[in-house]
């Protein structure tokens, strides 16, 4: 099904990484001299649960003859924003740097991939916000670097990856979430490792097939931690956004955790009402990949009432990669309200820095064909 109308907010679009020969003009002397001393500009930093040339990696109309997927802004433009008739979308750009063992390195790095994004994608192209790369595996750092990056309100979200070393609910991870709060930041947790442990629970797997499956599981326990720990309740106004996650699994999730709390309520007594509820609250999660049967509407009508309505889905292409083909970006069977919350309210509820001078408005056809201009 196409997008009915124009202005909608892409949630989650991949511009091609930039390489480290691309961030050498955003390190300083020190860093720029370690980078090519070293040979290290000439490494990828690729991050990915599936090769570059994979099907999924890329829809094949949406590669280049040269290049990287995603690796040209003309071609953003040509491909992801022009013909969806996006009004904005955020750029979650994936990059290596953040899984780096040396700290130092890792937050020089995340500096520069950050002015990068700014000068050469945010500068040029009005339509396109941003997320902040961190060094997680460094709060201190972490928070310093989006404290820094935050002046530029064309940020909008700190990035962060569903496996890493720790669980995201640890109370060593807060400072980072109480600046993200204070600075009007959503959380986005995005599909990924930093393969510093095994992406599964039961060890590393051979294929990556397995890998890329066990994401939901990841993004499970993540959701699980946040709860758990108790950060929902410290910091009341921080939405969290599941990127490129699938979403059918979640109705499963909150019946689990419904019926499993009320049997241990006195463990986590900060949990003060069914988690479902929670999680509808500060939880948000993208669209592709639409993780349910083609073609079946009931189905996926009946999964988003399990997961107790529209308002957690948040559009977006996931471009480059290969969820749907052509135009035909949303599922079928989606009623237009339910459209035009995904599309557009849903994201300027999630993410403050959005309606920052933004007058966001579309023309959507009615059920009789009709057009009609929504506001």
């Amino acid at each position: 099904m196409r997008m009915p109308f124009t202005g909608a907010i892409d949630c989650d679009l991949h511009p091609a990484m930039p390489t480290a020969a691309a961030l050498l003009p955003y390190l300083d002397d020190h860093w720029r001299e370690q980078l090519t001393s070293r040979h290290i500009d000439r490494y990828s930093f690729v991050l990915t649960s599936y090769p570059p040339n994979s099907p999924l990696s890329a829809r094949p109309d949406w590669r280049l003859p040269t290049g990287a997927p995603a690796g040209d802004l003309d071609a953003i433009r040509r491909h992801a924003l022009d013909p969806f008739g996006t009004r904005l979308a955020i750029c979650n750009v994936l990059h290596g740097a953040v899984a780096l063992f040396n700290e130092d390195m890792a937050a020089a790095l995340c500096r520069a991939i950050n002015d990068w994004t700014a000068r050469e994608l945010l500068d040029p192209e009005p339509r396109l916000r941003a997320s902040i790369v961190v060094p997680l595996h460094n709060p201190a750092a972490a928070v310093a670097e989006i404290e820094r990056v935050a002046a530029d309100r064309r940020f909008v979200q700190v990035l962060l990856f569903a496996m890493g070393e720790m669980l995201l609910g640890r109370r060593i991870t807060w400072p980072i979430y109480a600046a993200a709060e204070r600075l009007d930041l959503a959380v986005g947790i995005h599909a990924g490792s930093t393969y510093h442990r095994a992406p599964t629970a039961a060890g590393w797997p051979s294929h990556r097939v397995e890998d890329y499956v066990a994401q939901s599981a990841a993004l499970d326990a993540q959701l699980m931690s946040l709860l758990a720990e108790g950060v929902f309740q410290k910091f009341p106004r921080l939405k969290f956004v599941l990127l490129e996650s699938g979403w059918t699994w979640l109705p499963h999730l909150m019946w689990r955790a419904d019926k499993t709390w009320r049997g241990v309520r006195p463990e986590v007594p900060w949990i003060d009402r069914p988690p479902a509820e929670i999680l509808r609250e500060r939880v948000r999660m993208t669209l592709q990949p639409v993780d349910a049967p083609a073609g079946d509407a009931q189905a996926l009508t009946q999964t988003i009432a399990h997961m107790g309505g529209d308002r957690m889905l948040l559009f977006s292409t996931d471009f480059p990669h290969w969820h749907f083909d052509g135009e035909d970006v949303l599922p079928d069977g989606l009623p237009a309200e339910t459209i035009r919350r995904i599309a557009i309210d849903n994201a300027l509820d999630t993410y403050p820095r959005l309606r920052d001078g933004v007058q966001i408005g579309h023309n959507a056809a009615d059920a009789t064909g009709n057009q009609e201009t929504v506001r």
